[in-house]
């Protein structure tokens, strides 16, 4: 009986895991900030953008950090579980009143910009 409870508690535990990644090319995801008009927003270019993705990421829409506040950051961008998302397990002000894991995925790339004390979120 053991060994059925640690296989359920396996195939649980790779079906919540599992998230629709996407790994982006680089000029595939250029094109689709180009596309989201971008290039310009606020003053930044889409090399900007590029550079925040492959440095926070590696352009991967499934990568998740820890923290060592106990904070997590998701996403191609890299936002932060106690400010932009609810992860179940940090306080948060949860200002894209999501889930955190609804930041992961091939279909969305979440856009957080911070310029001069204001908080303008973009799904694209």
């Amino acid at each position: 009986m053991q060994t059925w409870g640690t296989m359920i508690v396996i195939l649980a535990t790779l079906m919540v895991a599992t998230v629709d990644a996407k790994i982006y090319e680089r000029c595939e995801l250029a094109r689709k900030l180009l596309k989201a008009g971008l290039n310009g927003f606020r003053g930044y270019t889409i090399g900007d953008w590029m550079c925040v993705a492959h440095y926070e990421s590696g352009f991967d829409t499934s990568f998740v950090n820890h923290n060592p506040d106990g904070s997590s950051e998701y996403g191609i961008f890299q936002l932060n579980s106690a400010w932009w998302c609810n992860n179940g397990v940090t306080p948060t002000q949860n200002l894209c009143h999501m889930n955190c894991n609804g930041i992961l995925g091939a279909d969305t790339v979440l856009v957080m910009i911070r310029l001069n004390g204001s908080r303008d979120v973009m799904c694209i």
